[in-house]
């Protein structure tokens, strides 16, 4: 668990750290930039300051090579299943995005066009590859990477990592007014995350939604060796999600409007539901996934 603990130390620490040096750093950008909020800010100076702890640890634990940070596998075999995941990240996200169209859930802008329709698709695109190849790098790389070779119990990592990797996603749901900025703002900010977790009846759906979505991720790195499939197919979930954030808006009065959590408007029980679907699935064919391990 020593491993775990270090990552964990990581993200509590700079947490504290960039909510008590989030007021000093928004009166220091926002004279320089006025349309960037408070938690915005506070949420760029946390991520500027995991990094910086990132660096410290991934050194403490040596991981140093490129197999701790998931990419030790052959270049051919890498980019290979990168496409795959890319495809198949397409193919089983669309469905949900058809989803949400067909039962009213969300609902075209009143605005689209086609540049509006262009600009959600790449807003999608480059988010996608962003997120895709940051998350999975740090989490199913360096993280379950860590954990697994320390604890020698490939399920336990998984869950242990899904459960960090679904939780980050809740620490900053506040918006803060500039009128409204104090010197404690940003501990405010750390206040309203945590209440995520003690009052969770408004995030439980996306919150377990996620921890499947990271559940199969990590299912996904383990049976192949490395995160290029996951790296394909989160960027694939991530760039549909924008997009379809981009180019529609969320019906809160549709009969089903309980599938999608209100706050982010597309993940919820809908995508909790399908993604048990797909881990399943996977399972069935893990025996040609652990197969990659073997082909150049």
């Amino acid at each position: 668990m020593r491993a775990f603990l270090w990552f964990l130390a990581a993200i509590a620490g700079t947490l504290l750290l960039a909510a008590l040096l989030a007021y000093p750093a928004y009166a220091f950008v926002h004279p320089l930039v006025p349309e960037w909020r408070f938690d915005k800010i506070a949420t760029r100076l946390w991520q500027l300051l995991m990094l910086a702890a990132l660096v410290f640890v991934v050194r403490h634990l040596g991981l140093t090579d490129r197999r701790a940070f998931g990419y030790g596998a052959p270049r051919p075999r890498w980019l290979r299943q990168f496409a795959v995941g890319l495809v198949a990240g397409l193919a089983t996200m669309l469905p949900v995005t058809a989803a949400l169209l067909a039962l009213g859930l969300r609902v075209p802008r009143p605005d689209l066009d086609a540049p509006l329709l262009g600009h959600a698709l790449a807003v999608g695109a480059l988010s996608g590859l962003g997120v895709g190849f940051l998350e999975e790098t740090f989490f199913r790389g360096l993280m379950l990477g860590a954990i697994s070779r320390e604890l020698r119990r490939p399920l336990l990592a998984i869950a242990l990592v899904s459960v960090a990797y679904s939780s980050v996603h809740f620490l900053a749901s506040a918006r803060i007014a500039h009128e409204a900025v104090s010197w404690h703002s940003g501990l405010d900010l750390l206040a309203a995350a945590g209440r995520n977790f003690s009052s969770p009846a408004g995030t439980i759906d996306a919150w377990l939604a996620l921890a499947a979505v990271g559940t199969m991720l990590g299912l996904c790195a383990w049976w192949t060796g490395s995160i290029a499939l996951g790296v394909g197919l989160h960027a694939s979930w991530v760039f549909l999600l924008r997009a379809t954030i981009g180019a529609t808006e969320l019906d809160p009065n549709a009969t089903l409007a309980w599938l999608v959590n209100r706050d982010n408007g597309y993940v919820g029980w809908l995508v909790c539901g399908w993604t048990l679907v797909l881990t399943l699935a996977a399972v069935a064919l893990r025996g040609r996934l652990r197969a990659w391990r073997r082909i150049d």
